[in-house]
């Protein structure tokens, strides 16, 4: 096929000849009556010379020649709107006279009047043929159906796998006898049919399998995987097929949060994977499904607010203080507008009407709110069609060479694809690699049987000693578990759901802690709301909870419930008033007097401000559980493996290793004969890792463990450096940090003489390294 050419320089340039054979050559591979001559009229001085020679060539190669319409922006006014944004998009400011710039001001979208009028000059039909041209047009992309690869058989063997799942699950668990045993089975059970009821319903017993499948093929080789992530921690099948690491059923974690029958919307389970091997994770994907048919999804940064304040300040040259002035005036909450603060800041209100270049700046800012600024892969998003994507999806190749989506989400979606997560979490690399520490003395060890009930974890975690404990290691987050004192694994759901800004500033924190401690007495809106509410003292604090409220009050199925979720977050008037009748009338029916109905649908409202998903928490609160046992019982090893995590911030060490010394853990230097690349445990203390030493890198690090492993240890500093130096990646940089970190000083503990003589002796070393 032919390369594209410019019309502009083959038409001024290339002999009449050429001209002609390329037409032709062109009309010939997409067949008569399938290629056309293409005019535009911008304003451009050259598109005028086109367009009379394509005309020439149209009426003498019998070749139908059509107007089209460049279009970059809305609207004429647009235009100085298109020209900040070029600016954005080549890194340039509106002064710059070398800029990009489109050069004319007709690329607006042109009504057919103006079309008509910019073509005047032109035979009637180079209009009218584009009109021919979209009628021939006939593309149709079915809606409605998910596409989803498929599973031979799907309903029959997801239940099998999930009874299966549910029977090694149960088999394990201590019972008080029996009888006991029989009823916990029989109420699982139950629980089970439900679930793969709704999911086979739904169409979705492919999509349960697909995800197990790659989560069993990770866990069988090896790769870390996360106890669950969202509202799948919600799911009983999900928990038999191995997907989530959580018990829905003691923590009263409901299928309908994640997924709604009375709601046909798409499932999203998202999984945690060690980011160390996450991409081998998306490799056994597309080598399993194949890999035109698998993808990665883009995602569109867009201009908003504060963001988009500070980029045209960029671009129209102000000064950097003031547009930062300006800036610091939009708060950086979710959705808010350039609009929205003006509305809302009379100061920022003010300085708009006083200063003509805060009023342009604004103005520039509010025109390009929702603009794609930048389009980047999404950080877990994947895609597996049922077939090659580019017949469904345009792709483009990223720069490490995988394939990515133009379309985003929610464009994926409503072709019916449907979204995967694969997310990196290196929490579970730090697990891991702890559970290996541990292993070389404890065989067998796994932190996954560790019991839930640990009095030490928690009389630790009472404390506020939770560095490196995962979501707990906050100055706040300390400070509540000092107050609050868990005692329980709930306590540690409560902890992750209260923790967040709308309870901490609705007060509910406090009232949950004095209530707690019993410094408060427990109130319920209705004693029927006990049962619900006991566990966190009466107050609201999960989303769950007030799918059970409206259940139990009000007659909601679960389904229902969810819907009144989901309008109770969304805030919209007309779904809001619906729910209310349907809320209150159902109350009243069951005995609830009418104003109490009202206020207690009123607090379910105001609570979506700040409600929290408990699949989620307790998915989450399982990981911090497991870090928080690790650092207790089995700290050497978990401060080696976390340390090893951390070693690209070097104030993040600092603060471990002094962490891990208050715990009693001796962190010992770095040393060229004893360090590792990472940290290690040496006898009962860590050993510091080399790559954690500042500027020496993980690459040095490595090569110097290897010379080291290839020759024995180093019997002197020169030793060092004649064996190590020719090393590309050992750069006198590098062992000039070594000696300032103590890492010679087994060899020779003078480090200031040391520095001296470093460059006579770095000399030396490669000067004996060349003969």
């Amino acid at each position: 096929m032919p390369q594209g050419r410019d019309p502009g320089g083959v038409l001024r340039d290339a002999p009449e000849e050429e001209v002609r054979g390329l037409i032709e050559e062109y009309a010939a591979l997409f067949g008569e009556g399938n290629f056309f001559l293409e005019v535009q009229e911008a304003g451009l001085e050259e598109q005028s010379l086109v367009r009379e020679a394509l005309l020439d060539w149209g009426r003498r190669l019998g070749i139908g020649v059509v107007a089209t319409n460049d279009c970059h922006y809305l609207a004429p006014e647009d235009a100085a709107v298109q020209d900040v944004l070029m600016c954005l998009q080549t890194g340039t400011t509106l002064e710059d006279p070398e800029r990009m710039r489109l050069g004319g001001d007709g690329f607006w979208f042109c009504p057919s009047e103006e079309m008509a009028r910019r073509f005047a000059q032109c035979p009637g039909e180079v209009l009218s043929l584009s009109v021919e041209i979209a009628e021939r047009c006939d593309v149709e992309l079915p809606m409605g159906r998910v596409r989803l690869p498929e599973w031979p058989d799907a309903e029959s063997v997801l239940r099998e796998r999930a009874r299966e799942g549910l029977i090694r699950r149960l088999r394990v668990r201590a019972y008080r006898d029996e009888g006991h045993k029989r009823v916990v089975w029989r109420s699982y059970r139950r629980r089970l049919d439900e679930e793969l009821g709704i999911i086979v319903a739904m169409g979705f017993a492919g999509y349960f399998l697909i995800v197990s499948d790659f989560v069993g093929w990770a866990k069988a080789q090896g790769i870390p995987v996360g106890p669950g992530r969202g509202s799948a921690a919600g799911s009983l099948v999900a928990y038999a097929l191995g997907i989530t690491d959580v018990d829905p059923i003691p923590y009263g974690l409901l299928f309908e949060r994640f997924l709604n029958p009375e709601r046909v919307s798409l499932p999203d389970i998202d999984v945690d994977f060690c980011p160390e091997h996450r991409g081998r994770v998306l490799e056994y994907v597309a080598q399993r499904y194949g890999k035109a048919n698998v993808a990665q999804i883009t995602t569109v940064g867009r201009l908003v607010g504060r963001g988009a304040v500070r980029d045209v300040g960029r671009v129209m040259g102000l000064p950097l203080r003031f547009v930062d002035e300006v800036a610091r005036e939009i708060p950086e909450e979710p959705g808010t507008t350039v609009a929205k603060a003006l509305e809302r800041n009379p100061a920022l209100r003010e300085s708009a009407e006083r200063d003509p270049a805060v009023r342009r700046l604004l103005d520039l800012a509010r025109r390009l709110e929702g603009v794609g600024r930048h389009a980047s892969i999404h950080a877990a998003g994947v895609v597996i069609g049922t077939e090659s994507l580019d017949g469904w999806v345009p792709l483009y190749v990223g720069k490490d060479g995988e394939t990515v989506t133009h379309y985003d989400m929610a464009e994926l979606e409503a072709l019916g694809f449907v979204k995967f997560d694969f997310l990196g979490l290196r929490t579970l690399t730090v697990i891991a690699r702890a559970e290996r520490y541990v292993r070389e003395r404890v065989p067998g060890f796994s932190v996954e049987a560790a019991p839930l009930d640990d009095p030490e974890v928690y009389a630790m975690l009472s404390r506020g000693e939770t560095g490196g404990v995962f979501q707990l290691e906050s100055r706040g987050m300390r400070d509540l578990l000092r107050r609050l004192q868990p005692e329980r694994f709930e306590d540690l759901i409560a902890v992750n759901a209260l923790y967040r800004p709308g309870p901490l500033n609705a007060g509910l924190v406090d009232r949950y802690v004095e209530r707690r401690h019993g410094r408060e007495p427990v109130e319920y809106p209705l004693p029927q709301l006990e049962p619900i509410l006991r566990e966190t003292y009466g107050v609201l604090i999960y989303q769950e909870q007030v799918m059970r409220l409206a259940q139990e009050v009000a007659g909601y199925s679960l389904g229902e419930a969810d819907l009144l979720r989901r309008a109770m977050g969304k805030k919209k008037p007309e779904e809001m008033a619906a729910h209310r009748e349907r809320f209150v009338s159902g109350a009243v029916e069951r005995g609830v007097e009418p104003e109490v109905a009202e206020s207690l649908f009123d607090q379910m409202a105001g609570f979506a401000e700040y409600g929290f998903n408990k699949s989620h928490a307790a998915a989450y609160a399982l990981l911090a559980y497991r870090t928080a046992y690790l650092r207790k019982h089995h700290p050497q090893a978990f401060f080696a493996a976390l340390l090893s995590a951390e070693c690209g911030d070097a104030d993040k060490v600092a603060g471990y290793v002094e962490d891990a010394r208050r715990m009693g853990v001796r962190v010992l230097p770095p040393d060229v004969n004893a360090s590792d690349v990472d940290f290690l445990i040496e006898g009962e203390a860590v050993r510091f890792g080399l790559r954690a030493v500042r500027h020496v890198g993980a690459a040095a690090a490595e090569a110097i463990v290897a010379v080291r492993r290839e020759g024995g240890p180093f019997r002197s500093v020169e030793d060092f450096l004649r064996r190590a130096a020719p090393r590309r990646e050992v750069t006198r940089r590098v062992v000039e940090s070594l000696v300032d970190a103590g890492a010679f000083d087994g060899l020779d503990a003078d480090r200031g003489r040391l520095r001296e003589g470093l460059e006579s002796l770095w000399a030396q070393a490669l000067s004996e390294a060349r003969r």
